[in-house]
């Protein structure tokens, strides 16, 4: 039987003060004389003010994703103990982002060019173009690069919020990613990311559309009253089709520019510096795997991968506070025997509650209910059976989803 890796394994490591992210930074590191054993990373070191690096101490510095003004910089630094690796040329993506994306960076480019000229789109055309799920080898090195950044920046965004709120304040929403807006699905969704965010929960999805952007849209408009998001959906739907994807990212674009900046819920406590995002969409994990389907421009922060292996795992890593399923298909029946094997065996630590919206759906077409009871009150950790709730009222859900922070 496998048992939970030990706890240092699964833990995020605080990393932060071996790593250089931001100029300032590195200008105060570069003051000291030493940057000695310190991972720089992705920083323009060729912009002015050009630093002075023959005197600094860089035995075992990594430079990784860095920009120098010539390449005798960088070998010059390798030939005094430091380890350089380059930013990849030819890439349209960073080998080594220092921050989560934006819906503003994934959708830049739109307003001149369409969805085929936003920033998402191409990286997703240069994927396929290189071999898609299976790249070639210096792409798979971008790749891996790449994503090795946004795991570094998901926990350095995450971090301030789980100090204040514990891991059992982050909740995971999934569903079909074709729930067309402004469907009965859409909504109940919708309202289940505004009521989660109002209660202090990080609302987290897969990025995608349907279910997903619609929690995204719920938690994005969570200062705002319950007619207001009633209104934002109705604006959406009449770009209800993903699939139609200048229209539908436009509506997109046209709901974030009407709401955003959003009210202040007098209700809850100041946000911590650096977690303000989380109140305005919370996160979305999605992957360029399923890049044919347009960005949900709704979280508030954008870990987008290219391993879709990694994004969902790292979206059940989080999702500690419970994870409600909303109907869908294959993809989401994966997704919750793939949680339910974490849960099982603890591989993470103690889950939350598994909330199924739709009992019927739950119930008689895909009776997943039948399957998973067993299944968790068989667990190595006790009768875990109670985790499972099923109902068809989002309140219910959200109180659940709420009794214990």
């Amino acid at each position: 039987m496998p048992t939970p890796p030990p706890a240092d394994v699964i833990e995020p490591h605080d990393t932060s003060v071996d790593e250089i992210e931001t100029r300032a930074e590195f200008d105060g590191r570069l003051a000291t004389g030493s940057l000695a054993g310190l991972t720089v990373q992705g920083l323009r070191l060729d912009l002015h003010p050009v630093p002075d690096l023959t005197g600094v101490e860089v035995a075992g510095t990594l430079f990784v994703g860095c920009r120098f003004t010539n390449r005798e910089v960088g070998a010059d630094l390798v030939r005094r103990g430091a380890n350089v690796v380059p930013p990849f040329s030819g890439l349209p993506y960073s080998t080594q982002p220092s921050h989560l994306y934006t819906p503003d960076d994934l959708a830049a480019g739109f307003a001149d060019a369409g969805f085929a000229g936003m920033y998402d789109t191409r990286v997703y055309e240069h994927f396929r173009a290189h071999g898609g799920a299976l790249p070639d080898v210096r792409e798979a090195l971008g790749q891996r690069l790449h994503d090795h950044g946004v795991d570094n920046a998901l926990v350095d965004a995450t971090r301030s919020w789980l100090a204040e709120h514990g891991p059992q304040s982050v909740v995971g929403v999934m569903g079909g990613h074709a729930v067309p807006r402004g469907s009965a699905a859409y909504r109940m969704a919708a309202v289940l990311g505004w009521e989660l965010a109002r209660a202090d929960r990080l609302v987290v999805t897969g990025g995608g559309p349907g279910v997903m952007e619609a929690a995204n849209l719920g938690a994005f408009l969570s200062a705002w009253p319950a007619e207001e998001l009633t209104g934002a959906i109705d604006l959406l739907a009449t770009a209800p089709d993903f699939t139609d994807h200048d229209r539908y990212t436009a509506a997109a674009l046209a709901v974030r520019q009407r709401y955003a900046p959003g009210p202040t819920l007098p209700a809850q406590r100041p946000a911590a510096t650096g977690t303000e995002w989380a109140r305005s969409g919370g996160l979305a994990i999605p992957t360029w795997l399923y890049g044919h389907e347009p960005a949900n421009l709704f979280a508030g922060r954008i870990a987008k991968y290219f391993s879709n292996a990694i994004r969902e795992d790292t979206i059940l890593r989080l999702a500690r506070g419970g994870i409600v399923f909303a109907p869908g298909r294959a993809g989401t029946v994966q997704e919750v025997f793939q949680a339910a094997t974490k849960t099982y065996y603890g591989t993470d630590g103690a889950s939350g509650a598994y909330v199924f919206l739709d009992r019927t759906y739950w119930t008689t077409e895909l009776p997943i209910e039948s399957l998973l009871r067993p299944l968790l009150a068989a667990s190595p950790f006790g009768d875990l059976a109670t985790t499972v709730h099923l109902t068809d009222d989002v309140r219910e859900a959200v109180r659940v989803l709420t009794a214990t922070a």
